[in-house]
């Protein structure tokens, strides 16, 4: 394997981690800074209502775009076992 080539697949991975983790990131981010204006707003400094929303925006943003990410995951997996014979040969 050439090491433009590894180079090629290491890139190509990242971008599958940025497209699968990226969306739930952002949504979390999102939210957190919701709440921490919120709660600076009304001087609730809980962590517990922090953590619970997030929580729970999570689970629903994974019910909501979990298909999709995985879908997206297992065709680069799948594509990238059959580029198997082609990367080692």
């Amino acid at each position: 394997m050439s090491p433009e080539l590894a180079l090629t697949e290491l890139r190509r991975g990242l971008e599958v981690a940025l497209w699968v983790g990226g969306p739930l990131l952002l949504i979390m981010l999102a939210v957190g800074v919701i709440v921490g204006i919120v709660q600076a707003a009304t001087q609730i400094n809980e962590p517990t209502i922090a953590f619970v929303t997030k929580a729970v925006t999570l689970t629903a943003a994974m019910f909501a775009m979990g298909s999709f990410l995985l879908a997206y995951l297992v065709d680069y997996t799948t594509t990238l076992f059959q580029r198997i014979p082609h990367l080692i040969g």
